[in-house]
């Protein structure tokens, strides 16, 4: 079963439903929904979350993966690598974000990906609700499931907001996961990831 597959249904976003329940939570916090500055509060944030935060859930990543081109030798050890891609996401905890940079990587079966179609992927998965480490393992299942790799990687690095702003104040701190698929959790081709992304595993 595919990582889109497990992921709960979700419904078209109640913009209107969701503008009531933002005035209802400033009136809740003791704040004045008619301030000058509040007027428009409700309708900016439905937007965000609306249109931004949460708009991967309306993305598959079969839709996003369906055009690829197909390889005329496959190999076990070809690894196609893309470093760097920036990303933001929403704490399903707090609701708070978190950001950072992804490094993705798949071996190819009989077909690759446009380079911007692994950027899509992690967009699409991202913008929703979603653990970090849920977000690395969703990402490396797809590429094998959807796209056929024969190994796939996604590591995550990022600032969480609620480590960073609450609790602790761990203002310094980054958090890391990482998930691994085929033949990319041989500790030999792993070393090798690391290697050529310039990084200690």
């Amino acid at each position: 079963m595919s990582a889109a597959r497990r992921q709960p249904k979700s419904k078209r976003p109640d913009r209107a439903a969701m503008q009531r329940a933002v005035k209802d939570f400033l009136v809740a916090a003791g704040l004045d929904p008619n301030d000058a500055n509040l007027v428009e509060t409700p309708a900016r944030v439905t937007e965000a979350w609306a249109d931004e935060f949460l708009d991967g859930y309306a993305k598959s990543p079969k839709q996003v993966l369906a055009e690829r081109f197909p390889v005329s030798q496959a190999s076990d050890r070809e690894v196609v690598i893309v470093s760097d891609l920036w990303f933001r996401s929403m704490c399903p905890h707090h609701l708070l974000p978190y950001s950072g940079r992804a490094h993705l990587a798949y071996v190819p079966g009989d077909h690759v990906i446009g380079f911007g179609r692994l950027s899509a992927l992690l967009d699409a998965f991202a913008h929703r609700l979603v653990l970090q480490e849920e977000l690395a393992r969703q990402v490396a299942t797809s590429l094998m499931t959807e796209l056929g790799s024969q190994g796939a990687a996604c590591i995550l690095e990022a600032e969480q907001t609620c480590l960073r702003l609450r609790g602790g104040e761990q203002c310094d701190a980054i958090t890391h996961a990482e998930a691994y698929e085929g033949i990319l959790r041989e500790p030999g081709l792993r070393a090798e990831l690391w290697a050529r992304l310039g990084r200690r595993p």
